[in-house]
């Protein structure tokens, strides 16, 4: 979702003593429809962007800030980044699934879905934090965005807050997927060459789609046996698919290797 889809914020803008935005009910409720969630919860939305310095600055309680939901945000964003991985990487072992959670929600990539989101006007800041570009720091908005994620939590669910974190972070797990799931190709071919003394090769044998959007049909195959298939928009994702494919199958095929004569070569 690009920020360009957010209402313009030019007359709700306030000029007090934090000099944050002061938007009314009717900006807040522009802002829950832009995020998709019409039905959420107003003070909620708005305790979610109200930093700790503004609430110091105009006197409010310390709980009345957003802290106490990005608390609650981070934990339910963490099991429903473990859930996903966990379905989409059935092979994955738990020390890589720890891995490529940590990798899925650090701070840099929890301020850029801040950013797309376009929470920066939004954020109520003190003075201070105002004056250091708070509204433009990677750590205030990844907080913010936790915080948000605590309210959809609050007022629609966890179901709800499944489906947004979801669509919004569909991209980065699948980034997380080029540059980490590398193990199950490692791991394939560890096996393989424990049965049998050969590596497995990666064979295209289809490729469809535009040149700016093309698809992938990967086989791996050991001593010309087809181990598993995978499919994917580069090659390197079609042949990580495959040997997911090939793990997934594998009491199939290493029970047959490892009763052939020498090891299946």
């Amino acid at each position: 979702m690009q920020s360009s889809s957010f209402p313009d914020l030019d007359s709700s803008f306030g000029t007090g003593a934090a000099n944050s935005i002061m938007c009314n009910d009717d900006r807040w409720q522009q802002l829950a429809d832009a995020l998709g969630i019409a039905d959420l919860d107003i003070d909620l939305l708005e305790q979610a962007l109200s930093h700790a310095s503004y609430v110091r600055e105009n006197g409010g309680a310390a709980y009345e800030s957003n802290q106490r939901m990005e608390f609650l945000g981070d934990a339910v964003l963490d099991a429903i980044i473990a859930g996903e991985l966990y379905q989409r990487f059935p092979q994955a072992d738990e020390g890589w699934l720890t891995r490529a959670k940590s990798a899925v929600v650090q701070t840099a990539n929890l301020a850029n879905v801040a950013r797309k989101l376009g929470l920066g006007p939004y954020l109520r800041l003190g003075q201070s934090e105002e004056n250091t570009g708070g509204r433009h720091k990677t750590s205030v908005l990844a907080d913010s965005l936790e915080a948000l994620l605590g309210a959809i939590y609050l007022s629609s669910g966890y179901q709800r807050t499944r489906q947004f974190v979801i669509a919004h972070f569909l991209s980065i797990i699948d980034d997380v997927e080029d540059e980490s799931f590398r193990d199950a190709k490692t791991t394939l071919q560890e096996l393989c060459q424990s049965l049998t003394h050969v590596v497995p090769e990666y064979v295209v044998t289809r490729r469809t789609g535009p040149d700016h959007d093309p698809v992938f049909d990967v086989e791996v195959r050991l001593s010309g046996r087809v181990l598993g298939t995978g499919r994917g928009g580069s090659k390197q994702r079609a042949e990580q698919a495959a040997a997911r494919d090939a793990l997934a199958s594998q009491d199939e095929w290493t029970d047959e290797l490892s009763a052939a004569p020498n090891g299946g070569e």
